[in-house]
């Protein structure tokens, strides 16, 4: 099966039917921790459960939908679409490469994406804001900077380790809902084979993965 055939398979009706319930996880869970002001940011939890039944290139555009449609709540949204873009890859690539399977490799998965999201996100918050977004870790970036720091370190670090906790919680979250769906519905999805044992997947469903 080519990329073109592959892509056409992972966009299926399942996943085009999840991606707009995904996309508002996302939106929720995002705005309801902006309110809070936590350090953290949960909004791609939809993104990486997309990633893990649909393939990479699926958990990229609902990341990518997510923040365009987030722009109309939060003016920040549009300007980190490359990074929903690369978690959405790195979650899926990841996946593929069975790391979905076992707890401690979706705690690996999470640091990766959060490594990604660090160095996406880094030259933007820098470049467009300054260094300050307004999220809850802006206020550890203000500190470090007061304490001598250089802009670019003190935004890499504060972004990578608040990601560290972030995106560990986003895949462990992911992980644990396909855990919770029944095998006969997570067949359904292109990307089954990222979650169950291949000895669980039918013969028939295999020889079209």
């Amino acid at each position: 099966m080519n990329f073109s055939e592959r892509l056409k398979r992972d966009f299926s009706t399942m996943t085009l039917t999840l991606i707009p319930v995904a996309i508002v996880l996302n939106l929720v869970l995002g705005q309801v921790v902006s309110l809070l002001k936590l350090p953290i940011f949960l909004d791609s939890i939809g993104t990486v459960l997309v990633a893990i039944l649909a393939g990479p290139w699926a958990g990229a555009v609902t990341g990518l939908l997510t923040n365009l449609i987030g722009g109309f709540i939060d003016p920040f949204f549009p300007a980190f679409a490359p990074v929903a873009i690369v978690i959405g890859l790195v979650a899926g690539f990841c996946a593929r490469a069975g790391w979905f399977k076992v707890w401690w490799k979706v705690v690996l998965t999470g640091l990766l994406m959060a490594l990604a999201a660090a160095i996406v996100a880094t030259p933007i918050r820098v470049l467009l804001f300054g260094g300050v977004t307004g999220s809850g870790s802006s206020f550890f970036i203000a500190y470090l900077l007061a304490t001598g720091n250089a802009l670019v370190q003190s935004v890499f670090a504060v972004t990578f380790l608040t990601n560290v906790l972030d995106k560990v919680i986003t895949a462990l979250v992911a992980w644990a809902i396909v855990l919770r769906l029944s095998k006969r519905y997570v067949l359904r999805f292109p990307r089954a084979e990222n979650v169950l044992q291949p000895e669980t997947i039918p013969a028939s469903e295999e020889a079209l993965r």
